[in-house]
């Protein structure tokens, strides 16, 4: 599916892919703990995250941005798997590396209101985004916030690439359809999105 740059592949991997890509990400988010980041107005946010890569996206009272270092560890984050940048490189047709790899996990209730990845230097690099766990009702929109929006089912193992017209697209996660995989300890979902950041 392709509209506008905004492309979908379905089940684009494997379940022995989808629970490789987990434990291996898992194990590196020990070192880079999940938190729960507020927006600039102080706003807590219901999605944990976390980055990998030399750079990762952070929110707090001092806006938006992307930093070399984990906000609560003061440690630099760990490094991008070698098969998320070869997920790059083949979905987002790039010949190069990300340096970011935000790492959002929505446990049950968790959601994402409608925004554009907009602190990125560069946006003819795509934004690849990778599905893991629970079934996400994904909200894309035009480049105008109070634009027309559709809704998509985002399942374990799709792969969305934003790029071109729909790089600075509106979207947003509505709701995780909760026990509609068993991948996640614990139940949610694992979203990857890959950057290139600076």
């Amino acid at each position: 599916m392709e509209t506008n740059g905004f492309r979908l592949f379905p089940a684009a991997l494997t379940l022995r892919q989808q629970q490789d890509l987990t434990q291996e990400v898992l194990a590196l988010v020990e070192l880079a703990p999940f938190y729960h980041p507020t927006t600039p107005g102080g706003r807590p946010m219901s999605v944990a995250m976390t980055n990998l890569g030399e750079r990762g996206w952070v929110s707090d009272k001092g806006g938006y941005r992307y930093q070399r270092l984990h906000p609560t560890t003061g440690a630099p984050w760990p490094g991008i798997p070698d098969n998320l940048v070869d997920i790059w490189r083949c979905f987002g047709a790039r010949d190069d590396a990300p340096d970011a790899c935000l790492v959002n996990l929505y446990r049950e209730g968790a959601r994402m209101g409608l925004h554009q990845d907009g602190d990125e230097r560069d946006f003819s690099a795509p934004v690849v985004s990778v599905s893991l766990g629970d079934t996400a009702l994904f909200r894309l929109g035009g480049v105008e916030r109070r634009g027309a929006t559709r809704s998509l089912r985002l399942s374990s193992g799709d792969i969305c690439v934003l790029s071109g017209a729909s790089r600075l697209a509106y979207h947003g996660v509505d709701r995780i359809l909760s026990g509609s995989s068993q991948l996640i300890p614990g139940g949610g979902r694992l979203n990857l999105t890959l950057r290139l950041a600076a």
